[in-house]
């Protein structure tokens, strides 16, 4: 019988059959997994109410041929309690989990700074630290920065000529010089630009002072870098409130 255990971060749940479910993991050591949870939907299950979305675990799971089994779990942090019963909270956590899920597809592939990073944005939101909005863009940034994708939020992405620039291009890698700007690329305020650097090397101080205004802008920014690097929009981020 092959055991393992590890911690995670509960990413998404499905139905299975009557009384089960299967949990999407995101562990510290073996990176994505799918393991089954039986009889949890039942009310006389032991850990049903452990296993809810968001929440930091410690599991035990029994190695399968396609699906995992889980076979203990403990509570490590219950983020998912408070988190469910604020909209705007459960939806950017709702993005976070999904982009988490995205940049991690690769099941069983180790990605210890992937789960490092969404367990500090969780308890960010769950504790209220920072606006939700801030806390995503954050995570969003610094996530993709770990997949290799890090923008470029001052020098140009394309030449390296120092910058403050006052363009962004998704495609190329971020702030772009004038001679390097392709058609179509966006004109940010140079707060908005500010901003983005603050929030991907984690100045929270100045991302905290940030106008609405630039907020917004760099949420927009944002979401089409990420678009553009993994091929297509994450269907939870269309329903997070952008205050």
């Amino acid at each position: 019988m092959k055991l393992y255990r590890d911690e995670a971060v509960v990413l998404r749940t499905h139905k299975l059959g009557e009384a089960d479910r299967i949990i999407t993991l995101l562990t510290r050591a073996h990176g994505q997994v799918r393991a089954v949870a039986k009889g949890v939907r039942r009310t006389s299950s032991k850990f049903g109410a452990r296993l809810e979305p968001f929440g930091v675990i410690d599991v035990q799971l029994h190695l399968g041929r396609n699906l995992d089994t889980i076979t203990q779990v403990e509570t490590i942090a219950p983020y998912g309690r408070s988190l469910a019963g604020d909209y705007s909270l459960y939806t950017t956590a709702t993005a976070m989990a999904e982009a988490a899920g995205r940049l991690t597809e690769i099941e069983r592939e180790p990605a210890p700074q992937q789960y490092l990073l969404l367990v500090g944005a969780l308890h960010a939101l769950a504790t209220r630290r920072h606006a939700p909005s801030l806390v995503l863009d954050s995570y969003l940034l610094r996530s993709l920065s770990v997949a290799g994708w890090a923008p470029s939020c001052y020098d140009c992405a394309r030449c390296g000529a120092d910058g403050p620039h006052r363009a962004f291009n998704a495609s190329i890698g971020g702030a772009v010089c004038d001679r390097c700007r392709p058609p179509g690329s966006a004109s940010p305020a140079p707060e908005t630009m500010s901003l983005l650097g603050a929030l991907l090397s984690g100045e929270w101080p100045q991302a905290d002072a940030s106008d609405p205004r630039h907020r917004k802008e760099a949420s927009g920014l944002v979401a089409s870098y990420l678009q553009w690097h993994l091929e297509r929009q994450l269907r939870s981020l269309r329903l997070v409130e952008r205050a």
